[in-house]
């Protein structure tokens, strides 16, 4: 039982974490490029954001939103 925690062990450490050891490795070298990953989660988040804000946007203008505080069966 041991060897297959270890070979778990083994995979993620030697083989899929690697990407993130030479991103941690030029971290001296540009900060930038070592948090490249949290730049592109960054973009995706504020891009859904927009996008949402957009859709809640346009329910608003066509007056669909149900805003009455007894929309929902829990809030009676």
């Amino acid at each position: 039982m041991k060897a297959f925690f270890e070979g778990i062990q083994t995979l993620f450490v030697d083989f899929l974490f690697k990407p993130l050891d030479l991103l941690r490795s030029c971290e001296l070298v540009s900060w930038f490029g070592a948090n490249f990953i949290n730049w592109i989660f960054m973009i995706i988040c504020a891009s859904a954001m927009v996008y949402w804000i957009k859709q809640l946007r346009i329910f608003d203008d066509a007056g669909t939103e149900n805003q009455d505080t007894t929309a929902h069966s829990f809030l009676k």
